[in-house]
């Protein structure tokens, strides 16, 4: 079985966990420590017990996070309204925080779905060393980014924010490692 594949059933089995029942599995075993983990003390998520709340945990650096992200996409299109998914990048050091500022910049720009999969490819299958401020703004450039309004999304005061707080969930979360996914801020996938 791929990484890929492990991750994803990951995700089934923590619905199954939250009571949602899928046909086409039967039965299936996951041993706590192995495949998930309790995340303790539980985070706060803003579902209040209505629906389920995905997060995923990433850096556009990490080759596991890019092989997994098209089964991920698919994942998410199959789901239903009661799913809220979320990414959160994820903050283990400077390099990752760049990242994380990038991926918020593009988001508060409204343009992170048109440069969200290329940036993922730009690094693993061009060899890119997007790594400072100044090769992510000319990468996004090429996709047709204003350099000055990136530039300044990129170190705004709610980009900043949003990226400390990327850093306090990696945290409170308890990964230590990406890709991660966190089930209703009370399961994780083990990095086993």
């Amino acid at each position: 079985m791929t990484n890929v594949t492990k991750l994803l059933l990951l995700y089934i089995f923590s619905f199954l966990l939250t009571s949602f029942s899928f046909s086409s599995i039967a039965n299936p075993v996951f041993s706590p420590g192995e495949d998930w983990e309790r995340v303790s003390p539980p985070v706060e998520t803003g579902k209040n017990g209505r629906g389920i709340e995905v997060v995923e945990l990433f850096w556009y650096g990490c080759p596991h996070c890019f092989a997994f992200e098209p089964e991920l996409n698919k994942w998410v299109e199959q789901q239903s309204t009661r799913i809220t998914f979320l990414r959160i990048p994820a903050v283990f050091n400077k390099n990752w925080a760049i990242h994380a500022r990038a991926y918020y910049a593009l988001e508060e720009m409204g343009v992170l779905a048109d440069v969200h999969i290329p940036l993922f490819e730009a690094l693993h299958l061009q060899g890119r060393r997007l790594f400072t401020e100044k090769a992510l703004t000319d990468f996004v450039a090429e996709h047709g980014v204003q350099r000055s309004v990136f530039r300044e999304k990129y170190n705004s005061f709610s980009v900043d924010t949003k990226t400390r707080a990327a850093i306090a969930m990696t945290r409170k979360y308890g990964i230590t490692g990406v890709p991660a996914l966190v089930i209703n801020g009370k399961y994780r996938s083990s990095p086993q």
